[in-house]
């Protein structure tokens, strides 16, 4: 799925497509509709990068058990078909 911004929105709003990708990131992991998983890469950023911008904004860092999994999953998927028949687990504490 794509989402096209047409040039004159990302104009008015004096923001790079970049930085409105950030933005747009932000405020979905700040609404918890987003893992920082999921957050950094809609953000275009590394793990450490968007959490450096979270740190930079005051955003508290969410991240229960629902997010490890989730990150867990995506981790799984983006493996792509090395990881066929393979397992990948963690223990909990």
């Amino acid at each position: 799925m794509s989402i096209v911004i047409a040039h004159e929105i990302i104009q008015s709003a004096r923001m790079t497509a970049a930085e409105l990708l950030q933005e747009l990131a932000l405020a979905l992991f700040q609404r918890e509709k987003l893992t920082t998983g999921h957050a950094n890469r809609l953000a275009g950023m590394s793990q450490w990068q968007f959490q450096q911008l979270l740190g930079s904004r005051d955003i508290p860092i969410h991240y229960d058990i629902e997010d490890f999994e989730a990150d867990l999953r995506t981790l799984e998927m983006s493996r792509g078909s090395e990881s066929a028949g393979k397992e990948l687990s963690c223990k909990l504490f």
